[in-house]
């Protein structure tokens, strides 16, 4: 069995977490701001209030800013996969690769070319032609965010693909599947529509200050009743898309729905927890209870789940023993293997692969069709071959925990508070109590929390898989030196935390500044 240096792995992970969890601050902005920025100039256009026009410039400036550093993050972290993940691109290269690409080649050019003219062309090109840039601008953005995440799902549940043996490589058999695959539609869905509610609770925390200095009232009113809306229905397609997303990781990904839920020892009726603390030091396999306390709701697991009330969820003892019985993606009822029959089985995959390229390379066409058979038979466990131990096969259950919990509190509380506001609005004009606009400022860092919790949940939950059942973390890293990835880890540390500073002291100083020309 191969080596691995498990410093390398740790580092390496370590280094593009950081490097993903500094753009994705950057990238939901983008995503919902351009969207108001759309609505508002759309207003502009219809009505020729010029306020519509200034309102529009001032969130495109927060937007030009925004844009710029995310794009340089996002850079950093695709050139990742080469560097330090050079297995893992050999291994999928010909299916991650192409989303990729398309990204590159039809959205960033679609979104960079009219990003000038949205910028640089106002009362250089007709209102309408201006128009149509901003909108091209935001779904640009839009379809950028769609490849990247079908390439993401893509990994969470591998369809669409066919491996190749000759190659020893995995190659696109079917793009649309690819594409289309039920995961790959609710990741894009839920993680965009994270990225507007973000961009909502942005544009009304800046506009809530503003009304507290007493400063460009009309801005800050016209952007609350904008934002409001805009954030209201997205926040509730965000909580359907949740259950769509929760939905798919209980078909395809059980043991990140049981760390997301604490659940140790499946059961039918599944409950759902509230609130609760875990056990700290749980095991899968020891008599302590996983609670330190909890409030739950009776059944509504299982429901959320499977779609019935009654159905059995596989906690994560369950998952390492096997055993109980499940539905696979062709419709039929099978019995779970447990962990180490898995891992049997990817080493006879693993075997049979090396043992059909000798055979190949020997001419010997009987034994390359016995252990291509014995290949295909096992590939679905191929990841597996690289594991020991069956408890490796185990996330960390606390920290996908805690988040799951803490970005579905936060979702439900931006759904009140965009309510509340509308409520007000509606019924007490624009007399928002301070209390609530200060709820307003303090609700910004809350979505951006809410957003990297729902990337801890959908990342940490699935280890040790880089994709899902067929390569685990430890076999997709280069093969290179431990030091140079700690070194290149503080590197980007501090450029991307001085990007970071730059950018909010540009932000705060636009914010202080507001719109060019002043306001009512």
């Amino acid at each position: 069995m191969e080596h691995f240096d498990l410093s390398l792995v740790n580092w390496s992970r370590a280094q593009f977490a950081l490097t993903a969890m500094y753009h994705w601050i950057f990238v939901p902005l983008t995503l919902g701001l351009a969207f108001i920025m759309a609505f508002m100039e759309t207003l502009y256009y219809k009505t020729g209030d010029e306020e519509w026009k200034r309102i529009t410039k001032f969130w495109m400036t927060l937007f030009g800013i925004n844009f710029a550093i995310g794009v340089a993050t996002g850079i950093i972290l695709e050139f990742e996969f080469g560097t330090n993940w050079s297995n893992y691109s050999w291994f999928v290269g010909d299916i991650f690769g192409a989303p990729l690409a398309i990204e590159g080649i039809m959205a960033f050019f679609m979104e960079s070319t009219f990003i000038a003219v949205m910028f640089f062309g106002w009362n250089k090109v007709s209102k309408k032609f201006h128009l149509i840039s901003t909108w091209l601008v935001a779904l640009g953005a839009n379809l950028s965010a769609l490849w990247i995440l079908v390439a993401n799902a893509w990994m969470q549940y591998p369809a669409g693909m066919n491996f190749n043996p000759d190659t020893a490589r995995n190659e696109m058999q079917n793009f649309w599947e690819v594409l289309f695959s039920p995961v790959a539609v609710n990741k894009f869905l839920h993680t965009i529509t994270s990225g507007y509610v973000l961009a909502a609770l942005f544009v009304i925390g800046i506009s809530a200050w503003y009304l507290l200095k007493g400063r460009n009232i009309l801005l800050a009113k016209r952007s609350i009743i904008v934002a409001s809306v805009f954030g209201l229905i997205t926040s509730i397609f965000l909580a359907l898309t949740g259950d769509g997303s929760a939905y798919q990781v209980a078909q395809k990904q059980p043991m990140k729905l049981a760390a997301m839920e604490g659940l140790y020892e499946g059961t039918e009726g599944a409950p759902l927890v509230v609130v609760g603390a875990l056990t700290p030091g749980k095991e899968f396999n020891d008599e302590k209870d996983p609670f330190i306390f909890r409030i739950q709701i009776p059944k509504l697991l299982s429901f959320l789940g499977y779609r019935s009330g009654d159905a059995f969820v596989p906690g994560v003892k369950d998952i390492i023993e096997g055993g109980y019985t499940y539905t696979d993606k062709n419709g039929k009822q099978k019995v779970a293997l447990s962990a180490e029959q898995k891992i049997q089985r990817g080493k006879i995959a693993i075997q049979a692969l090396a043992d059909y390229r000798n055979a190949k390379d020997a001419g010997d066409t009987a034994a390359m069709e016995y252990n291509r058979k014995l290949l295909d038979e096992n590939f679905e466990y191929f990841g597996y071959g690289y594991l020991n131990d069956p408890k490796s096969i185990i996330p960390n259950v606390p920290l996908t925990f805690y988040s799951f919990h803490i970005m579905v509190a936060l979702g439900f509380l931006f759904i009140a508070f965009f309510a509340l506001m509308l409520y007000l609005i509606y019924f007490k004009g624009y007399n928002i109590n301070k209390w609530l606009l200060r709820l307003g400022i303090i609700m910004v860092p809350l979505a951006y929390i809410a957003s990297q919790a729902g990337w801890i949940v959908a990342e940490v939950g699935r280890q040790p898989w880089v994709i899902q059942d067929i390569l685990p973390t430890v076999a997709a890293v280069s093969r290179i030196d431990a030091s140079a990835v700690q070194v290149t880890f503080f590197l980007f540390f501090a450029i991307f935390t001085t990007l970071l500073i730059a950018e909010l002291k540009i932000m705060f100083t636009q914010i202080k500044k507001g719109p060019k020309d002043g306001g009512k």
